[in-house]
Order: structure tokens, then sequence, then C-alpha cells
């Protein structure tokens, strides 16, 4: 088992990070990014052409970060390539060493700065969970056999949400049914909505080894806030964090300080296996909030 997967299986409170491939030729900018996390993060993301804008290929970024002894997380769209490709990327990233995945659906081509693009889309995320399962138990969807397989570690996003009285996660079910073993949610900074959410995937019956990591943010300002709840489908961020950055005099800090502060308490949350920091424009602030929720957690 990779560190992911071990921490994952042991019940540990994980902490994961995100970084977005830069759009160059040379290893070196992506190796900027990553190597401060190294030791800090049970594993981190590497997205796949995020926002629908071109960049270097995450299975190729997951071979980099390995090297620089970084667990990748593999984020695959099914936007960008056909069920064939996915199969291939699969396959190619696991023989890199790669076991963890996310599996999205993938932003719109005409969201990103080559609307012309044509967007794939031939198969939905849960189906490409399915796929990924199915490899590592050595089988194609075809049928035809994968020599060495080994298991691998799908996971899905997710979007938490205050609960009504009749909501059941009809959706995530689905994907868990297809496979899926772990889910990273997009930002839910109340702490109290997180706790619901949890509590309400637990009476559902979900299996008891599925592992759901919210999502957290170091806000650099109350306008990058404004900006998250603005334009992230699902972001949550309570007007009271808003407030405490518009009063600070380094929201810089503040944000971070909160970030910190939201993972301890997410740490509390049955049902709660772990923090997935992101930090839009603001990625250098995530190693410093990983190292002190990890003093924080210890």
């Amino acid at each position: 088992m990779t560190q992911f997967a071990s921490a994952l299986a042991s019940g540990r409170f994980v902490l994961t990070a995100e970084v977005t491939p830069p759009l160059s030729l040379s290893p070196e900018p992506l190796l900027e990014k990553v190597r401060p996390l190294a030791g800090l993060a049970d594993a981190v993301n590497v997205t796949d052409s995020a926002s629908a804008r071109a960049a270097m290929d995450p299975v190729a970024a997951a071979a980099l970060m390995l090297g620089a002894g970084v667990e990748p997380i593999v984020q695959l769209t099914c936007r960008d390539r056909n069920r064939i490709a996915l199969q291939g990327a699969i396959v190619g990233a696991a023989a890199l060493g790669v076991r963890a995945f996310l599996f999205l659906t993938g932003d719109k081509p005409e969201v990103g700065d080559q609307p012309e693009a044509k967007g794939v889309f031939e198969i939905g995320s849960a189906d490409l969970v399915r796929t990924a399962a199915g490899i590592g138990a050595g089988l194609l969807p075809g049928g035809r056999a994968v020599a060495d397989a080994v298991p691998l570690l799908p996971g899905v996003a997710d979007c938490p949400i205050d609960p009504p009285d009749d909501w059941r996660p009809a959706g995530l079910r689905a994907k868990i049914e297809a496979g899926a073993r772990f889910a990273q949610t997009q930002f839910c900074m109340d702490v109290g909505i997180a706790r619901r959410y949890a509590a309400r995937l637990r009476e559902s019956g979900l299996p008891e080894d599925f592992r759901l990591i919210v999502g957290v943010a170091p806000l650099a300002s109350a306008r990058s806030a404004a900006w998250i709840r603005a334009n992230l489908f699902g972001a949550i961020i309570p007007d009271a964090i808003v407030a405490r950055l518009e009063a600070a005099a380094d929201p810089k800090a503040e944000g971070a300080a909160i970030c910190v502060e939201t993972i301890a308490a997410l740490a509390e949350i049955p049902g709660v296996a772990g923090a997935h920091v992101m930090a839009p424009l603001n990625e250098k602030a995530v190693p410093g909030v990983l190292e002190a929720a990890r003093k924080t957690l210890s």
C-alpha cells in the first residue's frame, strides 16, 4: 500500500493538497511547487488542464512528483479523452507507480481560453471509476486482461450541502457502488455544514471504509473569498469568515490561521477523514498551513 492508501485505511486524519501543473517545457516550475509539500501532505493532487486551460499532462507531472518524493493523486477528466485514451492513461500512470486517482467530468471547453475546442465526454465520472476499479483488478471493460494488475485507489469529487430532511446522497452512492474509495470535496469552510453533511452520509449507510476529505482554503483576502463564492460551484465560505478577513490587518495571515482552525475542527467530526487544502492564486501559503495543521493535530 502507498502512504496515502495506508493513511486512509488506518483511519488517521489525512492532509492532502493540490498543484496545478505549469504550461512549461521544463520540470522546474512544477518541482518548485511540489518540493515544499514533501513530508507535509499525505498526497498531492495534480490537476488535468483545470478550467479547460492546457497545462502539463497530469501523468507526466505525476512522474516528476514521484521522483521528488511526493505521492500524487492524478486527476483525470472525461472532457478531453475517449474511453480508450483514458484507459491508456490509467494504465500508464499505474506503471509509473501511481495508485490514487480523482476522476472528474471536467469543465466545459467553452469556459477556457480555447472555447472552440470540442469536448469529448464520452463517458461519465462514475463510468471512469468503474473502469479504474476493473483495471486494478486486471480487466478492461471490454474483457481484455491487464497484466501485472495492482489494486488502484479511485476517488471522486463531491460538494457538501446543508442537507434537507428528504435529501439522500444518490449521486455519491452511485460512484461508490462503481468503486470509489474516497471523495475530496469543494471548499467547505463552514464546520457546522460539514458536520451535518458527514452525519447524513453516515446515516445513509455508506460503506465504513469510504473516506470523506473536506476541501479547505487559506483565503488571501475578503475579495478572494468573494471571488471563490461567486465562481466556484458549491464553494461554502461563511459571512463570518469574510468579515474576519475584512477586519484583519494582515488578511493572508488571518486566512491561513482560519484554515488551520477549520482543519482542527474538521478532525473532530465523525465521518470526516481528512482535509484537502486548495489555494487558488495563493499556493505559497499551503506548506505553512500544512505544517501548522500537523502541529495542531499531533
